[in-house]
């Protein structure tokens, strides 16, 4: 990309590493955050909980309604202190 940023969104099973779905984006939203999240429960089915920082694209309405609608446990990490 000649200006900007891309973003690497992944969704990985903590266990063997493999990566469930992936996507990557020019804006890092919620919404498409949440996708990918979608993504993965239609491939691979709903898991357990779902860990992530405490991002406002993982912090906002759209994403945790995803997460919480499928009947997954949101964990997210501790605020790091500087």
């Amino acid at each position: 990309m000649l200006h900007g940023y891309l973003y690497l969104m992944a969704v990985i099973d903590v266990h063997s590493r493999f990566i469930l779905s992936w996507d990557i984006s020019n804006t890092m939203d919620a919404t498409w955050c949440a996708s990918v999240v979608q993504n993965s429960i239609v491939l691979w089915g709903i898991p357990e909980i779902i860990n992530t920082d405490q991002g406002s694209q993982f912090t906002a309405a759209e994403f945790t309604a995803t997460v919480l609608d499928n009947g997954i446990k949101l964990s997210m990490d501790e605020k790091a202190e500087l």
